[in-house]
């Protein structure tokens, strides 16, 4: 690939990776902001497109983080072209978001024996979609607002079952909540000991997305985690962000504060951002692959399809 070809997708890397350099800076993680604003008050979402499928991985950090900073309520982008055709017209003046598109080609080449071989290249594209707080004129239930949940019960019913489902084996007991690598277990606090059980699944949803690790699951390497700081930082965001993704397939919407051994990872998280402008986008894809092997283990899986 010549060197007019990467330009374009590190110019990609590099202003996202920026911007959420900027937001870690500030003391933000933009994956969580979403669950503490004012704006999000009925049922949490992913990011959804204009038919209604779930943006996935780096997109829906950006998006979330998009929403919380204009002050838009509806979940739902869509391209201009994708408004036009529905009727609807984006506002004079009105700014669009940019979002990634990777996917991967498959090209044939000969090799120095004169055979042909195919080789899997990948590829970055950036796009501009609006919010439909953004756009007018859209058929009526673009602009619908999920109806509040009621009061939750003293258990999560169906965040319960998401997790039995996994065959995941969970004890509870002392007050931390770690994943035990060598013993195969998820240890959790009482569930008593929590503030509520929205609190409890969100901390629950974090070492699940750790317990997929290991090499019979999605096999992410961990390796590294007790011996180098930048790697356990690594891993840590990949359950911080696979645990928001889950519960907001879950509908949960935790009081997400920062564990005081998450914020400090905050250091050690912007600099390996400084000098991997992939890094990001790699643990949301992590993140992502984690959320789908465990939706995977569900009666009913293909809740979340793979998408950009």
């Amino acid at each position: 690939m010549s060197r007019k070809e990467t330009k374009p997708r590190a110019d990609i890397y590099a202003r996202i990776t920026d911007r959420i350099a900027a937001d870690l800076e500030r003391g933000v993680r933009p994956w969580v902001q979403p669950w503490n604003a004012a704006n999000t008050a009925g049922r949490i979402t992913r990011p959804l497109r204009h038919n209604g499928m779930p943006y996935q991985g780096i997109n829906v950090v950006l998006l979330w983080s998009e929403a919380v900073s204009r002050g838009f309520t509806s979940p739902i982008w869509m391209t201009f072209k994708q408004a036009a055709e529905l009727g609807g017209h984006v506002r004079k003046g009105e700014t669009g978001t940019m979002v990634v598109y990777a996917n991967r080609i498959t090209k044939t080449e000969t090799d120095e024996h004169g055979d042909d071989v195919e080789r899997a290249i990948p590829f970055l594209r950036a796009y501009i979609v609006f919010c439909v707080d953004q756009i007018d004129n859209l058929p009526d239930h673009h602009y619908g607002r999920p109806a509040p949940n009621g009061v939750p019960a003293q258990r999560i019913a169906h965040a319960d079952a998401f997790f039995a489902n996994t065959g995941a084996t969970i004890r509870h007991g002392g007050d931390k909540a770690y994943f035990a690598p060598s013993l195969d277990i998820i240890q959790m606090p009482p569930f008593e000991s929590f503030r509520d059980a929205e609190s409890y699944t969100a901390t629950l949803a974090h070492e699940s997305v750790h317990w997929t690790a290991p090499a019979h699951r999605v096999n992410r390497d961990l390796s590294r985690y007790a011996k180098a700081r930048s790697e356990r930082a690594r891993e840590e965001l990949v359950a911080e962000l696979g645990a928001c993704f889950l519960c907001a397939d879950l509908d949960i919407v935790p009081e997400l504060a920062p564990r005081p051994d998450h914020a400090s990872y905050l250091a050690s998280w912007l600099d390996v951002l400084s000098n991997d402008k992939r890094f990001i986008f790699s643990a949301a894809a992590h993140a992502q692959r984690a959320v789908a092997y465990l939706h995977g283990l569900q009666p009913d899986s293909g809740m979340v399809r793979e998408a950009a």
